[in-house]
Order: C-alpha cells, then structure tokens, then sequence
C-alpha cells in the first residue's frame, strides 16, 4: 500500500476470479463499457475497468474516513454475509447482513426508538434490574427479544444518524438500501456485476459478486482504505501555552 492510496493489484483480481460475469443473456446493456469479451456463454468483465473503478471508490472510502464519517456496509446474501460482518467490525463501522429492514435510512425516528428500546433492556439486564424484578422464565423471554433485537438492529446500533456513503455487495440484490440512500442523497458505493445497471450507482466497481473470494478481496482493499483515511485524522491542537503554565498553577496551590 502506497502513503496515499491503496493499491489494487489486478492479478489478484484475476485469482479471485472477479472477471467472471453473468450469462450473457442476463446482461444490462449499460454494463457494455466494462465487459470485455464473451465465454462459454458467459460475459467477461474487463479488469483494467474493476482496477480504475476500484481506484476512485477506495479514494473516496479514505476521504470518507478520514473526516471521520461512517460507511453503512450493506450484504444479506448467503456469499457476502460473513465477509459484511467481520468487515464491518474491524472497522468498527454499521452493517447490514441479514435483511434489510424498510425504513432503516429513510425511518429513524421509529428505527431509533426500537434501537434504543434494544440499548436500555440490555443496561437493564446487564445491570441486574430485570433479575431482581422478574423470574427465570421472564428473564428468559427478555434475553430472547434482546437476542431478536440484535439480529434485526445489532449492526446499526451505534450508526450515525446520517452516513457518509451506503457500501452494497450487489447492488441488484440491495435494491431497497439502495433505494433509501438515493431518496437522501446518500454516496452509494456498489459491486456490479453484468447484470447490474452502473449508471444507478456513484461509485460502481464492476466485478463478480458472487465469488466469496472476490468480496473478500474487495473487502481487504476497502478495510485497507479505512485504515488509511483514519490514519490522516488529525489530532486536536493541544495549546502549549495551557502546558506550559499548567506545572506553575500546581506549584502556586501546593
């Protein structure tokens, strides 16, 4: 990795398998740019393009970091879901990767009651106020809505209540985040696949989206983005003069 910008390696892009397309009569028309050829019956997705767009995306995933500003990583398929998650908390960012729950961008005033219902029950219970109240079996139906609660908003619970950008792992398949992080104007970062219209999209990055090990690899490349774009977070200006005459104060009241 560069000082400033991550570098993607277009070989490993190859490994990872993330030129390999959809059926070629599954494809969108505006996806034409980005192909590159036709293979058994399937649609090749030209790498120079996934390396370029994978470029502007990261540099403005580590602008986007660097002003201290969450990225909201949305992916409920089977493929993408484990890679969402670990992402999403190593970076300490929200996630979606179960389902997505209408209204959770466009909604928060119901969305914030029913995450701040989930905080206090789980103070409560941590606390032992539920145990000194209620018996074994109440206690267990608490820990079971507390459990429901985290599947449904676990991954949002300390979002911010405006996001910087909304990251999907297939924008076709993420059609309803997709729909609220337009209808606020939100930065939309997606994978494309042949299939996908790119124009729908701020930040397109045409690639496979089906391939764990090229959402891996993809999720590599952004983690690395964060990381960097937190690493250009200055730190607040401490005033030497207060320093300086601090030790002068304590003598004075000694």
């Amino acid at each position: 990795m560069a000082n400033n910008a991550v570098e993607v390696d277009i070989k490993k892009l190859l490994e990872a398998g993330a030129h390999f397309g959809h059926k070629t009569s599954r494809w969108h028309p505006k996806m034409a740019p980005f192909i590159h050829s036709k293979r058994n019956g399937s649609h090749i997705i030209d790498l120079t393009q996934t390396v370029a767009a994978l470029d502007s995306a990261l540099e403005f995933i580590t602008q986007t970091a660097s002003q201290g500003r969450q990225i909201l990583f949305v992916g409920t398929k089977r493929q993408s879901k484990d890679i969402v998650k670990a992402l999403a908390e190593a970076t300490k960012m929200p996630y979606v990767n179960e389902r997505w729950l209408g209204g959770l961008l466009t909604n928060q005033k119901t969305i914030g009651g029913r995450i701040k219902h989930l905080k206090d029950l789980e103070a409560n219970m941590a606390s032992g106020d539920l145990s000194a109240k209620y018996n074994k079996l109440e206690i267990q139906r608490y820990q079971e809505e507390i459990d429901h609660m985290n599947y449904l908003y676990g991954g949002v619970k300390e979002m911010a209540s405006r996001v910087g950008a909304v990251f999907m792992f297939d924008i076709t398949h993420e059609h309803n985040a997709h729909k609220e992080a337009t209808k606020l104007g939100l930065k939309t970062i997606g994978i494309v696949d042949t299939n996908a219209d790119p124009s729908l999209i701020d930040f397109p990055i045409p690639s496979n989206d089906d391939a764990i090990k090229t959402l891996q690899l993809i999720a590599d490349y952004v983690q690395q983005a964060i990381e960097l774009g937190r690493s250009k977070i200055k730190a607040p200006v401490v005033d030497k003069t207060e320093v300086a005459e601090a030790p002068a104060e304590k003598s004075e009241k000694a």
